[in-house]
């Protein structure tokens, strides 16, 4: 079992037997297990937390500011995709879709670190008192069935459990497609609206790699096919 980030505030623990996300791509070096990926997901969390320690910032925003409301919904935006994506590299057979899931996971469960990290340093609450997405301006309009941007319905998650072979490939890369795409929309949200270099960088940094992992995800879609 390991530990990992949901709801601020919250920790969920995740069996990985299998289920882990993959790191290099093409590589499929995690396909021999998945306690060398639980290692790195939990090395990844302990590294986001020292990345946050470490980053400049002179400035602490407040409770209400958009800074807070990014890291706050941006962390449990990130744990639904490290969720499933450690689902992915317990139930796909295919190593590129077991490599892409180990790169989201590792990736996003160490951004969930530096997050988490800052809201502790601003000496603000991991959860919030306003409604999700309220720091952007046209947040309320995104929320759909009370999920943030892209995020997967109970429905379709459950879907993702039961599927297998081909049509959980399919269904977990076009949920992943979907999350990726509102991820992007949060953090070109806060871009416009902060002008912290800690969270402009961490920002920039989601949108090239999120857009990156989009352009592999499509690939792998004409591959596979969709649903």
């Amino acid at each position: 079992m390991i530990s990992v980030a949901t709801e601020p505030g919250t920790v969920a623990t995740a069996a990985v037997p299998a289920d882990d996300e993959v790191a290099g791509r093409g590589s499929g070096r995690w396909a021999a297990g998945t306690a060398p990926l639980a290692l790195a997901i939990l090395l990844g969390l302990l590294l986001g937390f020292a990345g946050g320690l470490l980053a400049p910032g002179l400035l602490r925003p407040g409770d209400g500011s958009p800074e807070a409301g990014f890291a706050r919904d941006m962390s449990s935006h990130h744990a639904q995709a490290v969720e499933m994506s450690i689902l992915a590299h317990e139930k796909t057979t295919d190593p590129d879709v077991r490599t892409l899931a180990a790169d989201i996971a590792l990736t996003q469960q160490a951004q969930i670190g530096i997050m988490q990290t800052w809201l502790k340093q601003w000496d603000l609450s991991p959860t919030g008192r306003q409604p999700r997405m309220a720091w952007m301006p046209d947040g309320a309009g995104t929320i759909k069935n009370g999920l943030m941007p892209g995020m997967a319905t109970d429905a379709q998650r459950a879907e993702l459990r039961a599927a297998t072979g081909r049509d959980f490939d399919a269904l977990f890369l076009q949920l992943m497609l979907d999350h990726h795409l509102g991820g992007i929309h949060m953090a070109e949200g806060v871009l416009e609206l902060s002008d912290d270099e800690q969270v402009t960088e961490l920002a920039k940094s989601m949108v090239a790699g999120q857009k990156k992992e989009i352009q592999l995800i499509q690939t792998l879609q004409g591959r596979i096919g969709t649903r």
